[in-house]
């Protein structure tokens, strides 16, 4: 049962995901350390949001689950404030999630089910986040895991364990679905619809006011849309960089260095000599000595070893240490007296008695100091650079920690400091998007929007060619911009909201003028502003799904769940305008009773009925156990998260 979630966990995507899963199953949950004991104080309409069965779900938690949501929001778009992710709906989503965990685990409680802790021990053990280097399940791994994502083991395995039991409630729900024949053919059938109507937009910006605007509305529409004109958070940084400039002469190499490192290397700089050779092992010293004469008086070695039912076997780029280690002394004192192209004289080892002939000798003269001076020097340099920048960069470090500031570490170093104007937290500049922090900065970036103000951290960049010093200047918190600041943006915006309110009035319209047996484009021609003509569509089922490798246009899509005859508008999305969507004509085509289509039908339908079984089982929880909401403490919540 547990094993799709194992084999889940076995993936590359590394501890972010690992972590993201115990956050309540694939994000199936949005909460993260809810305990429904805690309170919020100072929060009007009492201390809970909801009541599951008999378990409340608090205030306290509810604002917890609401922060963790909008973290994970923000490893997509960093600059998401808190009034954003409540105005677009996350923080119903994220009460609806608390309140499917309740459910889960009081009907569990209730008919039996559980997570023990050798269940929990066993499958935080499974997850690679939390191996070490031997691949086994490492304590202090698992720990620096949970502190790298503030998030305690209490919270890991609670919210593992509802993880479990949701597995072990819904799974079985969904497992092995299947669907009717009938029900399959039908839907096979599907792909043969075709469908012919027309698609018309009526733009926003056709209908937008176009006089002077109203002072006084103006304000109104900014007091009343407070939450659109929220300007994210923004940061100065302060910082300076430094490399091996910064160390001056120490990292060159002393006479006496050189000299140190050519004596404890002297092995290596020493003359060496390997050979390259074909050899023959036999059981006797006659024997050896046979192959050895008679490849001596001219005959060909391999031609000697094919006769007597051996195979000479050729060995290169072998030293004489080696050899002896891998024969014995006797078999390397032989092939190394031996001249080039001559064969060896017999010797012998564990395995028998060896004979060669020398194929090649690869002579290396020994070298003096004078020859590798430069190559120690180099050597020398780079390892002194690296200790050197790491020793400074540990200095720097404690200075910090004892207390200095930043422009003190930078005046000791004779550094350049610099700022960067406001910065968002995705590295663009408030005032400029179009500009963005320097490079350097960029894999500080997350943690400069997680530190207080001036207190400065040191960071290695480039691979440690450089350490990066910076801290935090100042910090404008997320806000709804002053009307005065923004007066155009709110002109801009009004009047997008204006066109597309006379943009649906106008689709109306048309659509009246249509259901009264006008066609589209007279419809369209009825309107006093000037519109783009409608679009006539024609396609199959089959044709819509050949686009599935891209984005189906939404009235497309409209088109195709339309009954005959009707007509709708839909909203064009980012204040574009409105569509308005007729269909005319419908037919249908039989298809074979042994059609692929069939078939494919069936694959793809079984899992969708399995995740609607599972929905239908989660949602008989709810009202088994019963649920009730505090509409003022949810709204509560909600003034305290946007900062009203």
């Amino acid at each position: 049962m547990f094993q799709f979630f194992r084999n889940f966990f076995k993936t590359k995507l590394g501890l972010a995901i690992s972590l993201a899963f115990l956050g309540l199953i694939a994000l199936a949950f949005a909460s993260a350390d809810v305990s429904s004991t805690g309170t919020f104080g100072g929060i009007a309409g009492g201390d809970r949001v909801a009541v599951v069965g008999d378990e409340k779900i608090g205030t306290a938690d509810l604002v917890v689950a609401a922060n963790n949501g909008l973290d994970r929001l923000r490893q997509e778009d960093p600059t998401l404030s808190m009034p954003e992710f409540v105005g677009s709906g996350q923080l119903e989503l994220v009460l609806e999630a608390l309140i499917d965990r309740n459910a889960i685990q009081g009907y569990a409680r209730k008919y039996g089910f559980r997570a023990g802790e050798n269940l929990l021990n066993s499958e935080i053990r499974m997850i690679p986040a939390f191996r070490g280097a031997d691949g086994n399940f490492d304590e202090q791994t698992y720990r620096q895991a949970l502190a790298m994502q503030r998030i305690s083991d209490a919270q890991v395995r609670s919210d593992l364990g509802v993880g479990l039991l949701s597995q072990q409630l819904l799974i079985p729900a969904s497992f092995g679905a299947s669907v009717p024949n009938k029900l399959a053919y039908r839907y096979a059938q599907l792909f043969k619809e075709r469908r012919q109507g027309s698609i018309a937009l009526l733009p926003a910006a056709t209908y937008a006011p176009s006089g002077a605007a109203d002072p006084e509305v103006l304000r109104a529409y900014y007091n009343a849309n407070r939450e659109a004109f929220v300007r994210p958070e923004r940061r100065v940084i302060r910082y300076a960089t430094f490399d091996s400039d910064a160390l001056g002469d120490r990292i060159e190499p002393t006479e006496a260095e050189i000299a140190a490192r050519y004596k404890r290397d002297a092995e290596q700089y020493a003359a060496s000599e390997t050979r390259n050779f074909t050899q023959l092992i036999v059981p006797t010293e006659a024997a050896a000595k046979s192959i050895r004469d008679r490849v001596a008086g001219g005959a060909s070695f391999e031609q000697v070893a094919r006769e007597a039912g051996l195979r000479a076997s050729p060995v290169v780029d072998v030293t004489r240490s080696a050899l002896a280690a891998q024969s014995s002394p006797a078999v390397a004192a032989a092939y190394f007296a031996a001249a080039d192209g001559a064969m060896t004289t017999p010797a012998r080892s564990s395995l028998g008695w060896h004979v060669a002939r020398i194929d090649s000798v690869d002579a290396t003269p020994a070298r003096t100091l004078a020859d590798v001076r430069g190559e120690i020097s180099d050597t020398l340099r780079e390892e002194k650079r690296v200790r050197g920048l790491a020793d400074l960069a540990t200095e720097i470090e404690e200075q910090l920690r004892d207390g200095a500031t930043l422009a003190e570490v930078a005046d000791d170093l004779d550094l350049q400091l610099s700022n960067t104007g406001p910065t968002l937290a995705d590295g663009r500049m408030f005032e400029n998007p179009e500009q963005s922090v320097p490079d350097v900065l960029r894999p500080a970036l997350a943690t400069a929007f997680q530190m207080e103000v001036e207190e400065p951290e040191i960071a290695p960049v480039d691979g440690g060619q450089t350490y990066l010093v910076y801290e935090v200047g100042d910090i404008t918190g997320a806000a709804v911009a002053p009307y005065q600041e923004i007066e155009q943006l709110v002109e801009a915006r009004w009047r997008a909201t204006e066109g597309m309110k006379a943009a649906q009035a106008a689709a109306d319209r048309v659509m009246a003028r249509v259901r009264k047996g006008s066609t589209m484009q007279a419809a369209l021609a009825a309107e006093d502003r000037r519109v783009p003509p409608a679009q006539s569509v024609d396609m199959t089922r089959e044709d819509l799904a050949r686009q599935r490798e891209q984005r189906v246009p939404p009235p497309l899509a409209l088109l195709f769940s339309m009954a005959e005859g009707t007509t709708k508008k839909l909203d064009a999305g980012g204040n574009t305008g409105f569509f308005v969507v007729k269909v005319n004509d419908i037919t249908m085509d039989d298809i074979a009773k042994d059609d692929p289509l069939i078939e494919q039908a069936t694959r793809q339908m079984g899992p969708l009925i399995g995740e609607e079984y599972a929905e239908q089982l989660r949602l008989a929880m709810r009202e088994e156990l019963g649920v009730s909401r505090n509409p003022s403490a949810i709204d509560a919540v909600r003034k305290q998260l946007i900062g009203n």
